[in-house]
Formats: C-alpha cells, structure tokens, sequence
C-alpha cells in the first residue's frame, strides 16, 4: 500500500500492477506463454498497469526471434479501467523501437518516451531508458508539471534515474535489474546492470524518501535462465493516507 497525503477526496482507492523485462524471446517466453501470463494477470483486476520496459529479447542463446507484431499482440489483452502504459527498455531500442511502438498503441497501450499523461486522478511519468541513453528525467518532470494537479508517478525502466529525479513523487515503478537473474549463495549475483550496484536492487524499497518498486521481470536476458530470482508481478495499492486521531 502506497499511502498518499493528499489523495484526492471520494476517490476510491487505485490497483497498479508493475510488469517489466518481458523478453518475448524462444525458448522461456514464446508469445503462447505471454498469452497465458496475461490472462492470469487479468484476474487481479487492475485498475492500470504499467510495463517498464524491455519487451522483447535478441538474446544470441535465443531459439527463435519474434517479430514487433507476436511480441505485442498478447499484450494487447491486457485489461485496466485506466489503460496500460509502456516505458522502452534498452533492448526496445537494440531490437525495433517504432516498430514496437506502432504496434502498441495500434493496441491501444499507451508509450511514454520522457512524457507524460493524465490517467484519472493520476499523473504519469514514462522516462524514456537511460541505460541506452535515451533518459530526459528534466522533461519528463516538465510535461508532468503541464498536465496540473494530480497524484504523480514515474515510470521507468532503469531505476538508475531515480537519484535524478529531484523531487518526491508518490511512487517510482522500474525494472531492468532482474534482481540479478542469477544469484549464488553468499556470493549473490554477479550483476544488477546498474551503476549504483545493488542499491536498487529489486522489490519495495524508500530511498531517500522516496518509495520505489523494482520488478524483477517476467523474462531473461542473455541467458534463459534465472536461479534465486523467481519472475514477478507487482500488485501495488494507492490510496488516502490515514489520519490518526
């Protein structure tokens, strides 16, 4: 539960789930399974659900490569009164960032690359990927500004951004570290891609004051493998903070 001080009056609270680092890819995550996923996933009732990127996976350890359209086209039945939102991920733009973003919004899923958008009483922040470079957290805090009042939030793929964001937010929802994919007993992992190591390592964190959520994806990279770093989803709760007496 993220509680939120100034939470709009008589509004419900909100449901948003997190995905990130999909890697639609052969042979762990073939479009089939994708399929399969989502309606699972559809069952929590989302009210949005926001993708942090890396859709697709041009791994060399790949059975087979999918086109923008196979990789797309189960998310496409993803269901949330609010919509679903998509911030790139590095692999986006290595594998075919317009193609991937026509066919989303052909779907109706919306992509955020540093700009933002009002979704009911909510104000969203997609920052486009820094780890390839294509980051404007400065931007994005600007278009979030344009669009009024209402409860921010960003959305990113690598929560490396979050130290230059240079205010709070009620919430900032990454992935790209899959918690390390592969950790070893008392050793850990050997890498979380991040330039702050494992400070943003993975799950539900404060940082500095700032509540973070870092998935640790549905997919893999280079590898199709994890060990220790089971796939996840995030089911995350808005809502009024509590007055206590």
């Amino acid at each position: 539960m993220v509680a939120v001080a100034d939470w709009p009056a008589g509004q419900p609270p909100l449901k948003l789930l997190l995905l990130s680092d999909i890697h639609v890819a052969g042979p762990d995550m073939p479009p089939e399974r994708l399929v399969k996923i989502v309606v699972q996933l559809n069952r929590l009732r989302p009210d949005l659900v926001l993708i942090a990127g890396d859709l697709v996976s041009e791994k060399r350890s790949a059975t087979h490569i999918y086109t923008a359209a196979e990789v797309v086209a189960p998310l496409g039945k993803l269901r949330a009164p609010l919509g679903v939102v998509v911030a790139p991920g590095n692999h986006d733009h290595w594998f075919k960032p317009d193609a991937l973003r026509g066919e989303l919004e052909q779907r109706g899923l919306r992509v955020l690359q540093n700009e933002a958008v009002k979704l009911g009483p909510l104000i969203i922040g997609g920052v486009d990927d820094d780890y390839s470079g294509h980051d404007d957290v400065p931007a994005t805090l600007a278009a979030m500004d344009r669009l009024g009042p209402g409860v921010p939030l960003l959305l990113t793929h690598s929560p490396d951004i979050i130290p230059d964001a240079k205010r709070l937010v009620a919430a900032i929802f990454a992935g790209h570290t899959h918690c390390g994919q592969i950790r070893f007993p008392f050793v850990g992992a050997l890498t979380y891609v991040s330039r702050y190591g494992d400070r943003f390592a993975c799950g539900d964190m404060t940082d500095n004051g700032q509540r973070v959520f870092v998935g640790s994806g549905l997919g893999t990279s280079l590898l199709p493998l994890r060990y220790l770093t089971p796939p996840d989803a995030w089911l995350v709760t808005l809502g009024p903070k509590s007055v206590t007496p």
